[in-house]
């Protein structure tokens, strides 16, 4: 067995070793696609009599990531929709209550899971403080992301959105809407 060599950019290669190494990246090449076809799910294969070339392989894969980029596309829409919809009618809920002359202070709490709204309304003649209703949270183990306060009218409106601070621990939720309930009722209010 004769064994040709070829000087290439100052190395000598076997043309055995070419062949060698040339045969490996097949064989990775094949396994790999053998991975991609099982991360496919069978129901998305148009029914074909033979067996697949690579090429189809891919095609059908890259249609399967369009298929999957357009779902997220449109769960996110949605998500996005929802939560604007949300906003809206607790706002609006809010809003009717005020103008209908619901006693006030109104308290509306919203959990999310890892992250929670409280939103608060009472007449400008209230004298309990942001830095109160901040610190409730935080004792039930809340870490604060957004405060904020506003005078409409006769009316005081906080707004705070918060998260959990360790999730392992979480968040007492009951027990934080409880120390806010007690806050407010234990104010004077004319």
């Amino acid at each position: 067995m004769s064994r040709e060599t070829n000087k290439i950019g100052g190395s000598i290669v076997n043309k055995m070793d070419r062949k060698t190494i040339e045969k490996n990246r097949r064989i990775v090449m094949k396994d790999l696609c053998f991975k991609l076809n099982s991360l496919i799910p069978s129901q998305h294969f148009k029914p074909a009599k033979e067996v697949l070339s690579q090429q189809d392989l891919f095609d059908q894969a890259a249609s399967y990531i369009k298929q999957l980029k357009e779902r997220i596309e449109q769960l996110e829409s949605r998500k996005r929709l929802s939560a604007l919809s949300t906003a809206d009618e607790t706002n609006n809920s809010i809003r009717n209550s005020v103008m209908n002359g619901v006693k006030l202070p109104i308290l509306r709490f919203r959990d999310f899971g890892c992250s929670f709204e409280v939103v608060l309304i009472s007449g400008n003649n209230k004298k309990f403080m942001l830095g109160e209703v901040i610190q409730i949270l935080e004792g039930g183990g809340a870490e604060v992301m957004t405060a904020s306060l506003s005078n409409i009218g006769f009316n005081v409106f906080i707004t705070l959105h918060a998260k959990v601070k360790v999730s392992r621990v979480g968040v007492d939720t009951s027990g934080v809407f409880q120390r806010l309930q007690a806050l407010i009722s234990s104010s004077n209010i004319p």
